[in-house]
């Protein structure tokens, strides 16, 4: 008999020669091993074809947006000499109205965007007004637009440098 001041172990009422019910599994085949491993090995190439799909999206996003900042900065370095023919033509220099005319239609198919808004609304967006000129009578108008001092330009949607204009209203 055991002694009262030391514990039993716990488990230790059930008889030792009684085992439990533990179903066994059965061995896996070669050819089950083998299905597992295909199957294992299906998913990782599944998984690495789409993450380098996925690179290569945003490797080309990424290299068309640094395309798209390179021609950018060439048309911005480009207005200066659209500036001067403007201002070679108005002074009636023969010859760079076509020289003009040829740079801006080599660029305008490639995202340049002449800003000449003579006559249209007002847009700060667009427009830097440097003149203001009242409209004569009090009641109140949309701004317009009456000369355009100097072009402006943008490139494939954004504003690289507004038209200066002067307006009225």
């Amino acid at each position: 008999m055991s002694d009262p001041a030391t514990p039993e172990p716990i488990g230790s009422d059930v008889e030792p020669d009684v085992e439990p019910d533990v179903e066994e599994l059965p061995e896996p085949t070669p050819l089950e091993i083998a299905e597992a491993a295909r199957e294992m090995y299906l998913a990782d190439l599944q998984r690495v074809s789409a993450e380098f799909a996925n690179f290569r999206k945003q490797a080309d996003k990424r290299n068309a947006e640094v395309a798209g900042r390179a021609r950018s900065d060439v048309a911005e370095r480009l207005l200066p000499v659209l500036d001067a023919c403007d201002l070679a033509i108005d002074h009636g220099a023969d010859g760079v109205e076509a020289i003009r005319s040829a740079l801006v239609a080599a660029l305008e198919p490639v995202g340049l965007e002449v800003i000449d808004p003579l006559d249209t609304p007002f847009d700060p967006n667009r427009h830097d007004a440097v003149v203001h000129e009242p409209t004569g009578d009090d009641t109140p108008t949309c701004q317009v637009v009456t000369e355009v001092l100097r072009r402006g330009y943008g490139w494939q949607g954004r504003v690289l440098r507004p038209a200066m204009v002067k307006v009225r209203g």
